[in-house]
């Protein structure tokens, strides 16, 4: 293998250079779509040579109309697997799986190549990754149900083709949350920050510096997510959320005291960081303007001398501008992964509908 390509340049070259023309000749004049989604590191930007050892390489999703899927849909994958290159720019055309549970791509010899186009309709494919299809609209309880690094699989990546002209409205109406919703889940965001900002003053008062490094490390976590979502930007799950972080434009202020809040090793200095990336945090909502301009000061915590900035007053700020009345009278737990973060549950999406309905309807 040649100098590493990332995986979408890698992806778009494919289908441009290999798929496309297999596809023109198995199947002449039938409208398609083609685009690199859903899970992988390089949908979302952040694929490195490493990346390349397993469920990476020349990849794509290739769509068709549902009538054209059953028409050509088989047909299309025997000419792929028959006709396509056993290598594309130096990489493997196959994959396999292997007993690690993972696909890795490897040198075929003789016989098909077992390739990674998956070819699927549009709103199939979207149901498959979501839960539901965006395309008959989305619900309040679909936009909570979803994980954000779900949406963010869907609504990042590329699309090479969209002769079915679907792709992009589907992504469009996935791109942001509505405006009341997206209050809501800043106020539930800051809610999270309320509930632990006290305890790494009070668990360093008794001498557990270690559960007060937990607290901070949690809080930290918890402010990150937070600037991705003031953002406008979905925080991906825990591998990729320093990443993200980086891109964002508050990430070079604010990742100095973030650092120095995990680098402490008392629970003084851990305050004194983390009271400063409250401040700031705290000017930014108010650069927002999504509420009235709020006190960015920190403060005693009640009669308790631990420094915080009470971040309840935003999330109250935030609840209380939204208009839904609907919106209004969901419990102030957030979307699916601001209440949940085991993985094999976000992974399932009838998982964590099932758990919005049950929160929804206070079971």
């Amino acid at each position: 293998m040649n100098g590493f390509v990332t995986g979408l340049e890698l992806s778009r070259r494919f289908y441009q250079e290999a798929v496309l023309p297999i596809v023109e000749q198995a199947a002449p004049g039938v409208a398609h779509s083609a685009a690199r989604l859903g899970s992988g590191s390089e949908v979302l930007g952040f694929d490195t040579a490493r990346s390349a050892d397993h469920e990476w390489g020349p990849r794509l999703q290739l769509f068709l109309e549902p009538e054209d899927l059953t028409r050509h849909g088989e047909q299309l994958w025997a000419a792929l697997s028959d006709q396509l290159p056993k290598t594309f720019l130096g990489y493997p055309t196959n994959f396999a799986p292997t007993p690690e549970a993972h696909v890795r791509y490897m040198e075929a010899t003789d016989g098909p190549v077992h390739h990674r186009v998956d070819i699927a309709g549009v709103d199939d494919w979207l149901r498959g990754q979501l839960g539901f299809t965006p395309s008959a609209g989305v619900r309040t309880a679909d936009w909570l149900a979803t994980p954000t690094q779900r949406l963010a699989e869907v609504t990042a990546g590329a699309v090479f083709h969209d002769g079915l002209g679907q792709l992009a409205p589907n992504r469009e109406r996935l791109a942001w949350y509505p405006h009341d919703l997206w209050l809501y889940v800043l106020g539930c965001q800051w809610k999270r920050i309320s509930q632990e900002e006290a305890f790494v003053g009070r668990c360093g008062e008794v001498g557990d510096e270690l559960g007060s490094a937990v607290v901070a490390a949690r809080l930290v976590r918890e402010l990150m997510r937070l600037v991705l979502l003031m953002e406008r930007r979905y925080p991906p799950y825990s591998k990729w959320l320093g990443s993200a972080f980086g891109r964002t434009a508050a990430a070079a202020t604010l990742s100095p005291h973030l650092t120095a809040t995990l680098a402490a090793t008392d629970w003084r200095s851990r305050e004194e960081h983390l009271v400063r990336a409250y401040e700031q945090i705290a000017a930014l909502h108010n650069d927002l303007h999504l509420t009235e301009p709020l006190d960015t000061a920190v403060r005693a915590y009640h009669s308790r001398p631990f420094q915080v900035i009470m971040a309840d007053r935003f999330a109250a700020a935030l609840f209380a501008r939204v208009a839904d009345p609907d919106i209004r009278g969901l419990a102030p737990v957030g979307s699916v992964d601001q209440f949940a973060d085991s993985t094999d549950f976000l992974g399932r999406m009838e998982f964590t509908r099932g758990a919005v309905a049950a929160v929804g309807s206070g079971t």
